[in-house]
C-alpha cells in the first residue's frame, strides 16, 4: 500500500488517513482501491465499530480527484480515467451503504472527490476551515462523486447554484445547509477524533459534547434570489434570467457563469434533474459513470484542465463557446447508457 493513504485501527475505529499533503490529498486509483479494501476488511469485522476518515499532515481534507492524470487518459483511450471512475464511485457507493457509523472531517479544503468520500459519512464534521465546493464547470466536468444525488436534495435551488457556479461554502454554511452534521472549532478536532477512539460506541455524545453554535450562514441571506434566478433547469432561461436582472449579486453570478463551460453547464443542470429523480444512490452511480467516461474525452475537459491546471493562463476556449450552441442531441448522447457489460456496478 502506497503512503499515500494510511491505514490502520486504533481501538474500535478503523482509520482512514489521506496523505499527499502536496497534492491537497487528492485522490489517485491507489487511494480508493485502498479504502474499499479496508472498508470490505471492516465490514464484517466485529472489532471495529466505526470508521473514521480525515487527513494526515497539511492542510485540507481532500481537494478532488487526480485531474491530470484524466486529463492524460482523456487525451487518449480514456482507459485509465475510466478505471479511476470505476473505483471511485465504488468507493462513494460502499460509503453510502456502509452498516458501520461513518465520520468524515472536512476540516479545510473539500472539494470534488473530497465531498464524494465526506457526504456519504454519517457524521460530517465542518470548521472554520472548511471549504466546500464542487468547482467542475470551471474545467469542462460536472459535479460527479453523487453531486448529482446531494446538490439535487438541497433546499430551493441552491443545488442548481452552486453546481453552476462553484461557490465555495463555509463550514457555517455548510452545516446550515446540511450538508456536515457537526460545526466544531478546529482546535477541537483533535478531541473529538479522541473522544471517538475511546468510545465509538458514543459518537454523537462525543460530538455534541464538542460542537459549537457556527456563525451565520451568509448565503441564505441570498436563498430569495437564488430560487429566483436560477429557477429554470434550463441553461438559457438562467443566463437570460440573470441579464435581465439589475442587482449586484445576479451581475457577479453571471460574470462567474461567463467564465464556465456552456456544455459542462448543461450537463450539470441535467445530472441535477435526473438525480432528484432517481430511486437509489446506486442507479446515480450508474448514470454518473455513463457520463463521466464521455465528458472526460471531450474538448471541454482537456482544454479546461490545460488552462486552470496545466498552463494556468486561465483562459480556457470552451467549444461551443454559448450555450445556445450545445445541442439537445449533444447532451443526449454524453447520458446514453453505457454498452451491456461496461457499465458501471457496485463490485
Amino acid at each position: 500500500m502506497s503512503d499515500d493513504l494510511l491505514i490502520q485501527t486504533e481501538g474500535a475505529v478503523g482509520r482512514l488517513r489521506l496523505n499527499r499533503p502536496k497534492a491537497l490529498h487528492a485522490l489517485n486509483r491507489a487511494m480508493c482501491d485502498g479504502m474499499l479494501a479496508a472498508l470490505e476488511a471492516w465490514r464484517s469485522d466485529a472489532d471495529v465499530a466505526a470508521v473514521l476518515l480525515d487527513h494526515a499532515e497539511g492542510r485540507g481534507f481532500c481537494a478532488g480527484g487526480d485531474i491530470r492524470m484524466l486529463s492524460e487518459s482523456g487525451a487518449t483511450d480514456g482507459a485509465a480515467a475510466r478505471g479511476f471512475f470505476l473505483s471511485e464511485y465504488r468507493l462513494n457507493h460502499r460509503l453510502f451503504t456502509y452498516a458501520k457509523p461513518t465520520v468524515s472531517v472536512m476540516d479545510g479544503v473539500t472539494m470534488g472527490g473530497g465531498v464524494g468520500i465526506a457526504l456519504p459519512c454519517r457524521y460530517r464534521i465542518a470548521t472554520e476551515n472548511t471549504r466546500f465546493a464542487m468547482p467542475e464547470t470551471g474545467i469542462g466536468l460536472f459535479p460527479d462523486v453523487g453531486g448529482g444525488w446531494y446538490l439535487a436534495r438541497l433546499p430551493g435551488r441552491i443545488g442548481q447554484f452552486l453546481a453552476l457556479t462553484g461557490h465555495r461554502l463555509d463550514g457555517a454554511e455548510a452545516h446550515a445547509l446540511g450538508l456536515a452534521t457537526h460545526y466544531l472549532p478546529a482546535a477541537a478536532v483533535e478531541a473529538a477524533k479522541a473522544a471517538i477512539v475511546a468510545e465509538p460506541r458514543d459518537i454523537d455524545g462525543a460530538l455534541d459534547r464538542l460542537a459549537v453554535t457556527p456563525p451565520a450562514a451568509k448565503l441564505l441571506s441570498h436563498r430569495d434570489e437564488i430560487d429566483r434566478l436560477f429557477a429554470s433547469d434550463t441553461l438559457e432561461d438562467v443566463l437570460a434570467t440573470l441579464e435581465a436582472d439589475d442587482g449586484a449579486f445576479a451581475a457577479e453570478q453571471l460574470a462567474i457563469l461567463r467564465t464556465k463551460s456552456p456544455q459542462a453547464m448543461k450537463v450539470s443542470l441535467r445530472l441535477l434533474y435526473d438525480g432528484g429523480l432517481m430511486q437509489s444512490f446506486a442507479d446515480e452511480m450508474v448514470q454518473e459513470y455513463a457520463v463521466a467516461c464521455r465528458v472526460v474525452q471531450r474538448h471541454d475537459f482537456l482544454e479546461g484542465v490545460r488552462a486552470v491546471i496545466v498552463d494556468k493562463d486561465q483562459a480556457p476556449r470552451w467549444q461551443p463557446a454559448t450555450a445556445e450552441d450545445v445541442t439537445d442531441h449533444v447532451i443526449d448522447q454524453i447520458f446514453a447508457p453505457m454498452p451491456e457489460g461496461e457499465a458501471w456496478t457496485p463490485a
